[in-house]
């Protein structure tokens, strides 16, 4: 009997013969009928194909077409999580284009080395402040300070990027409550907690909000049930935003990365190491006999190899962040990841659940 990834990699290699086979036959015949039922010629379909083509490689593999940008002279971003990873990459590359920074950091009061490092720039337009957005005292405080700390209160800020966010994984039935509760107190109420703190100021200026996300907010995975329930809820509060923003003139962008884990370091194998005892320790003992070891150690052993797989570079989210806040135009969604993940989402969010289901599970 076939092996579960090779009946995988059988399905994934069936379903690209026969969308080549839709596309070389169907398309055609389909162009034709368009032709006729506007009675144009049926030889216009070649030319249809090509432009057909030819849109597909303008959006998908042409870079990014330039939409105009604003004036970065007296405007200040403020962040979270920027300890460490895509926060603390960004606080450095906005400061180095001009932009005053408001870098919040976890660690700052406990001397933290991402915090340091910032405050070591001994800039006026590098301001470091402590945040933790799981409290409400110390959002309000950021936001106190970043408002008395502007270059001109009544033109607001221009952008918050929340970025703050944790990572973590388990199976369901291994997984507790309070991970769940821990994993959105941090990834989703932070982010609503931040925003409707900045949210005036932001009006004020009639700037950006943008939300780091993940590609997990619109596609689940075994394993990673808490971290996912918390991005598609902050997708939901995204969307949402944006839509009654829109008369205020803020524009609303989301940032779904595919896998940067060793770029960002948000998984390590200490932390899965640690995470794999407190799994199996809490679990109930009807889950762990039920489950087993053996099944339980191969899905350990994948989140282990899973922390060395992902981008180096954090490049491509920072540059994705920055055309967010700094376009005229922004999109609504950026996703700066692999291609193999890139595909992955469109299929998992656009085919029927049973076929996908089939190709990935």
């Amino acid at each position: 009997m076939a092996s579960v990834s090779t009946l995988r990699a059988a399905l994934l290699v069936s379903f690209s013969v026969l969308l080549t086979l839709l596309l070389g036959f169907g398309l055609p015949a389909l162009l034709n009928s368009v032709m006729r039922m506007f009675g144009l010629p049926e030889s216009s379909v070649t030319e249809c194909i090509v432009v057909l083509y030819l849109a597909f490689v303008l959006s998908v593999a042409t870079p990014r077409i330039p939409r105009g940008f604003v004036e970065v002279n007296g405007k200040a971003v403020f962040i979270t999580g920027c300890d460490s990873g895509f926060g603390h990459a960004l606080a450095k590359h906005l400061h180095s284009l001009g932009f005053t920074v408001f870098a919040g950091c976890l660690l700052k009061d406990e001397g933290g080395e991402g915090a340091k490092e910032l405050e070591e720039f001994h800039s006026d337009r590098m301001k470091v402040v402590q945040l933790d957005v799981r409290s409400e005292e110390q959002v309000n405080q950021a936001v106190e300070y970043v408002q008395e700390n502007l270059q001109d209160s009544e033109r607001g800020l221009w952008a918050v990027v929340n970025n703050a966010g944790v990572s973590t994984f388990g199976e369901v039935e291994f997984t507790s409550l309070d991970t769940y509760k821990q994993v959105s107190e941090v990834n989703l109420w932070g982010t609503i907690r931040v925003t409707k703190a900045v949210l005036p100021l932001i009006r004020r200026a009639k700037g950006r909000v943008v939300n780091m996300v993940s590609l997990y907010g619109r596609m689940g995975n075994v394993m990673r049930s808490a971290y996912c329930v918390s991005e598609y809820g902050l997708e939901a509060f995204s969307d949402c935003l944006r839509y009654e923003m829109k008369t205020w003139g803020v524009k609303v962008s989301i940032i779904e990365p595919g896998n940067f884990i060793m770029a960002t370091g948000i998984m390590t194998r200490e932390f899965v190491a640690s995470e794999t005892n407190k799994l199996w320790n809490e679990a109930p003992a009807s889950v762990k006999e039920d489950y087993g070891k053996a099944h339980f150690e191969h899905h350990m052993a994948q989140m282990r190899s899973f922390c060395n797989s992902g981008g180096k570079d954090v490049g491509p989210v920072v540059d994705d962040i920055t055309d967010a806040i700094m376009s005229k135009r922004p999109y609504t969604r950026y996703n700066p990841t692999e291609p193999h993940w890139w595909i992955r989402a469109q299929l998992m969010t656009h085919l029927p659940a049973a076929i996908s289901d089939l190709l990935y599970f």
